[in-house]
């Protein structure tokens, strides 16, 4: 058959006479469109704001009021959003409370966040750009540097978890680029701020910059700078769509790492796969929630063995009920038909994270050219990425991994060029420069050069 069908739990999808167009509906709901908010989220805009506001209207006021009112403005809405007050001493953690809860952390999550720094720092250290210098001919010198930003913002989510990794994805590679200060913002929750194994992280790191705000009022401190939080020349790491409405909002007056949206995974597997395995990696994306999980696979037994381990394995989650509705929503079991497909298919969807579970999946990676990040064979699921293993989990969402990149230690390196002439060499190449510029009627520019060289 070619039609869709669903489900109550995950659609199937028989891709092979077609499917293109599964996948594009696909990426058009996973995209941020910044015109969806939830009931609760109508409500609190018309108690904050007084009227009904597009999650797009929310963030352009609360950045126009930050830059304009500063500090006033950042712990008004801190308080009216997050429902905490908080005054401009007290927005910062003291390093008094960063040190007491490194005190009191497990010494084995202590130990194992050592482990894990020490796994980003190898990797990022390796693929670190290096200044490049060449002297193409006697008297010229041309280099290209890279110099580290000077300080940089990390938005760390505190919604409904914790998260010590997303210090350590961002933190580790701006350490290894040489970024002087580093500031963490996270919101005044239990889960954010006031976490304490996320503060024993900072602390383990060197981080001593942690503020109690998050959401746009946080983006926008950062971007413009206030007396409470100085500006940062960069802003990085995941959040909601109004984290991510406001870095986009910001850029230009700083730089961003990208406007994410919902997490993304797809898994390409064969005869080879584990269904329990592959039922497992699409439940760890979904849990996300929003969060897409797709399988693609020309195993068409596959299929049915992984819809059966979802069911099993849903029952044993914490967040099975937001699970299943990620499944519902973003999921799919895709039937091709055959690797060649599967690749063409995976390529134009351009995940965020693709693992690819088969028996030879270096032959598989070779033919696609958009993933975030690619994670090959039967025993590396992507939460190794996500935790421990080297590279960055902030990743490129909604299909721009076409374009962009993932965060490295190279995200916090600013890139010139050096170049340095004799008077000899400046007089070889004089008639070339003083030539274009004159068919360009840019003759000051001509001038410049034939000052110097005139007899």
């Amino acid at each position: 058959m070619t039609s869709e069908t669903v489900d109550s739990l995950i659609r199937f999808v028989d891709a092979r006479e077609g499917g293109m167009d599964v996948l594009a509906d696909l990426r058009e709901k996973l995209s941020p469109r910044g015109d969806l908010v939830s009931p609760r989220g109508r409500e609190l805009t018309a108690a904050v704001f007084g009227k009904p506001l597009t999650p797009v209207e929310v963030v352009e006021t609360i950045c126009r009021d930050v830059q304009s009112e500063g500090t006033a403005a950042l712990l008004r809405y801190t308080e009216s959003l997050d429902r905490t007050t908080l005054t401009g001493e007290t927005l910062r953690v003291p390093a008094a409370d960063l040190e007491a809860a490194h005190a009191g952390a497990d010494p084995d999550f202590l130990a194992s966040v050592r482990r894990i720094r020490d796994n980003i720092v190898e990797f990022q250290t390796a693929i670190r750009h290096q200044d490049v210098t060449i002297q193409p001919r006697p008297g010229v010198r041309l280099t290209q540097r890279y110099v580290p930003m000077r300080r940089v913002g990390i938005c760390v989510p505190g919604g409904a978890a914790a998260y010590p990794s997303t210090v350590l994805m961002t933190a580790v590679p701006a350490q290894v680029a040489g970024v002087d200060e580093i500031v963490v913002v996270a919101p005044p929750t239990p889960f954010g701020a006031y976490n304490k194994d996320m503060l024993a992280t900072c602390h383990e790191l060197g981080i001593t910059e942690v503020y109690r705000c998050g959401g746009a009022q946080a983006v926008a401190a950062m971007a413009f700078g206030c007396n409470a939080l100085p500006a940062v020349d960069k802003i990085v790491g995941p959040g909601n769509l109004f984290v991510a409405l406001a870095k986009k909002q910001v850029f230009g007056t700083v730089d961003i790492d990208s406007f994410a949206g919902p997490s993304e995974v797809i898994v390409i597997a064969d005869s080879t796969a584990s269904p329990a395995y592959v039922a497992a990696d699409l439940l760890a994306q979904a849990e996300h929630s929003p969060g897409s999980a797709i399988l693609i696979t020309w195993d068409e037994s596959l299929i049915d063995s992984v819809r059966g381990e979802l069911q099993t394995q849903l029952a044993k989650l914490e967040r099975s009920d937001l699970t299943r509705d990620a499944l519902a929503d973003f999921g799919a079991l895709i039937l091709v038909r055959d690797s060649e497909q599967a690749c063409e298919l995976t390529d134009s969807f351009a995940p965020e994270h693709l693992h690819i579970e088969t028996a030879d999946p270096d032959s598989q990676i070779a033919r696609i050219r958009n993933s975030g990040a690619a994670f090959l064979g039967h025993h590396t699921p992507v939460a190794l990425g996500d935790y421990a293993a080297g590279p960055s989990h902030v990743l490129p969402t909604g299909g721009t991994c076409k374009w962009a990149a993932g965060l490295s230690v190279n995200s916090f390196l600013r890139s010139g060029s050096v170049t340095m002439f004799s008077e000899e060499a400046t007089k070889e190449i004089a008639g070339d420069v003083i030539r274009i510029a004159e068919k360009e009627g840019l003759t000051a520019h001509a001038r410049s050069v034939s000052i110097r060289t005139d007899a």
